[in-house]
């Protein structure tokens, strides 16, 4: 019989693999404060064309400008906390999905357990 089991894809931390998690969490952060100086913008052009009954539009501006600040802050603790991370840490990356065997006899400890797959500079590195 087959069944479907859910496979942890774990990252070992290398310096290339920390500088491109840096690189990236950098990108993430210039894209949100695009993002945040574009909702500026139009929130401007809107409030200078519509003079009045700004007040439902400033509100959902304002919200969306806070949700991507938080997010901005949530990338800055995540980059701090990847500076703190010895290399060869292992980073939880994602899950999966794996079609497994089983067979009458089978330990089904074992099956439950599940497996983990460790990538290693962009290469699987050990299977667990």
């Amino acid at each position: 019989m087959q069944i479907i089991q859910t496979v942890t894809v774990k990252q070992v931390l290398t310096e290339t693999s920390k500088q491109e998690l840096l690189n990236n969490y950098e990108w993430k952060k210039q894209q949100l404060q695009k993002e945040c100086d574009q909702f500026k913008f139009e929130m401007k052009k809107w409030e200078k064309n519509q003079k009045a009954q700004t007040g439902h539009l400033r509100s959902f501006f304002d919200k969306e400008i806070e949700s991507r600040n938080e997010k901005m802050k949530l990338l800055d603790f995540q980059i701090e906390q990847l500076h703190m991370l010895p290399l060869g840490s292992e980073l939880k990356e994602k899950e999966v999905q794996s079609l497994i065997t089983i067979e009458k006899g089978d330990n089904w400890e074992e099956v439950e357990k599940g497996k983990t797959i460790i990538i290693k500079d962009g290469r699987v590195d050990d299977i667990r």
